[in-house]
């Protein structure tokens, strides 16, 4: 049971941790930011990481991402893994990264594993070996210790425990991680955004490596890249038939800062630049979009939101609602019913999008 504090309410689903109810993030705006801020504050300084993004006057500025920090001397920027050491930016590279992988059998657990090529054939002989699912061959699942964003509900939080340690690993271990069973490459995390360019780097390589096979790149993502990045991203997933998947965590901005630390204006503006060119290669499909269904937090309003916009760039890009289980700061929280995971659904159907679903079924309560 937790307490907001800025209207004393009582609920199961408020976040004692967070401290502050969604009606109030609504409706005292400013007020709700500062309680959440504190929060953020706590959950960052348990891993040494910054507060908030610097922006030092006389630091160096890093452009990879939305927060855009200026770096002072001797200081880190907000993920962790730039510093600024005399005067340079030292930290990951092309070349080496904070990062972990696995082999995955297909079909996987892929957010977008109900349409990729990977999961259903879509694309084929293109772009998937089989009709249906790639029985036989593996996705190469690529763990980037390391986010952009400070979700206080993050699924994957033990990668803070990485990211300020120095150990690296190179572009060429990962490289040679690829073999002839590996059909696609999907890096998430944490999240890839940090660390696109050595991404961009090992999938290069792999692609004119193997060209005269299927090998498709595909990203999770919460969206908060350059557009230069983006748009490199967007021309190697077009290419082998990857797919990108978008994580939208909340369409109202407040909410978002308030759950995650950093506005979803990049976020919104790079998943529309993306999805305007989804119908380039309808099958498999470019972009896919997810957004987890936080009890007390995202509700109908924030889904009906998220599913307006979608559909009004192509009704037919995938969206799945995903199921929540209590992790981090927000673990107070309870499962997720099923009456509003269907609520949900049926909302985004009525904003006109043509294929959605609910993802973690087992987790509905």
């Amino acid at each position: 049971m937790g307490i907001c504090r800025l209207c004393n309410r009582s609920s199961r689903f408020i976040s004692d941790s967070l401290g502050v109810c969604l009606q109030c993030i609504r409706n005292a705006s400013d007020e709700a930011l500062e309680v959440a801020i504190e929060c953020h504050r706590k959950s960052r300084a348990e891993f040494g990481l910054p507060a908030e993004p610097p922006m030092a006057k006389d630091g160096i500025r890093c452009t990879i991402c939305v927060n855009e920090c200026r770096i002072q001397e001797g200081s880190y920027g907000y993920c962790g893994l730039r510093k600024n050491e005399k005067g340079s930016l030292v930290g990951v590279s092309v070349h080496e990264g904070k990062l972990s992988w696995y082999h995955d059998p297909l079909p996987t657990n892929c957010v977008a594993d109900w349409v990729c090529a990977g999961g259903t054939g879509a694309g084929y002989p293109e772009y998937a070996y089989y009709k249906g699912p790639e029985y036989g061959y593996k996705n190469l699942a690529v763990f980037f210790h390391a986010c952009t964003l400070n979700c206080l509900y993050c699924q994957n939080w033990h990668f803070r425990q990485e990211t300020l340690r120095p150990e690296t690993r190179t572009a060429e271990d990962m490289f040679m991680a690829i073999d002839n069973k590996t059909s696609c490459i999907c890096y998430f995390g944490g999240d890839p955004t940090p660390q696109i360019p050595f991404a961009l780097n090992v999938s290069r390589r792999a692609v004119e490596r193997y060209k005269k096979r299927i090998l498709r790149i595909c990203w999770e993502t919460n969206g908060t890249m350059n557009r230069g990045l983006l748009n490199e991203m967007i021309e190697i997933s077009l290419q082998t038939g990857g797919t990108i998947k978008f994580d939208l965590k909340a369409w109202d901005d407040v909410l978002h800062k308030v759950l995650t630390g950093v506005t979803n204006e990049r976020t919104i503006e790079n998943f529309a630049s993306a999805a305007a060119r989804s119908k380039k290669r309808p099958s498999p499909p470019l972009i896919a979009a997810s957004t987890l269904l936080v009890p007390g937090y995202i509700d109908e309003k924030e889904i009906r939101g998220i599913a307006k916009f979608i559909a009004s760039i192509d009704p037919e890009i995938p969206y799945s609602l995903l199921a929540f289980y209590p992790h981090f700061y927000m673990r107070d929280l309870p499962l997720i019913s099923r009456e509003l995971a269907y609520r949900c659904l049926h909302v985004a159907q009525e904003e006109g999008l043509k294929q959605v679903r609910i993802g973690n079924l087992s987790l509905l309560r």
